[in-house]
């Protein structure tokens, strides 16, 4: 019988995961240095906290879909090998499909919460 993992064990090898995906795949590299930015100019313009919150929230969507994405392919290649099947070509490109259309989203929501406030920023200095 397997013995029990304990929460400490749970979120330890969750992080493991995050770790190794943050030193081993360069889009997820990309994604965190957006969020970065976005973090930043979040802070710099001062949004409100319901945007904060949707801000957050796609940020949080897309690290998590290039994850999944990473665990996917992870997967595939460990039971394809050299060839590459068809279902396992439709399987990576649906995972990488998932991480177009939350970062897609996630620009989306960055135009709707910072536009605002950069119009308003680039009047009052007389550039518009």
């Amino acid at each position: 019988m397997e013995k029990r993992r304990t929460w400490g064990d749970v979120f330890r090898n969750a992080w493991d995961g995050v770790r190794a995906t943050a030193s081993t795949e360069r889009n997820f590299k990309v994604h965190l240095a957006l969020c970065a930015a976005v973090l930043l100019l979040g802070a710099l313009l001062r949004v409100p906290r319901l945007d904060w919150g949707l801000l957050c929230l796609a940020i949080g969507l897309v690290l998590s879909a290039e994850l999944m994405n990473t665990a996917v392919e992870a997967a595939v290649n460990l039971t394809v090998g050299d060839r590459l099947h068809p279902l396992a070509k439709k399987a990576k490109d649906a995972a990488a499909g998932a991480v177009l259309a939350s970062a897609f989203f996630a620009a989306l929501i960055g135009l709707i919460v910072f536009v605002p406030p950069l119009l308003t920023l680039a009047k009052s200095w007389g550039w518009l």
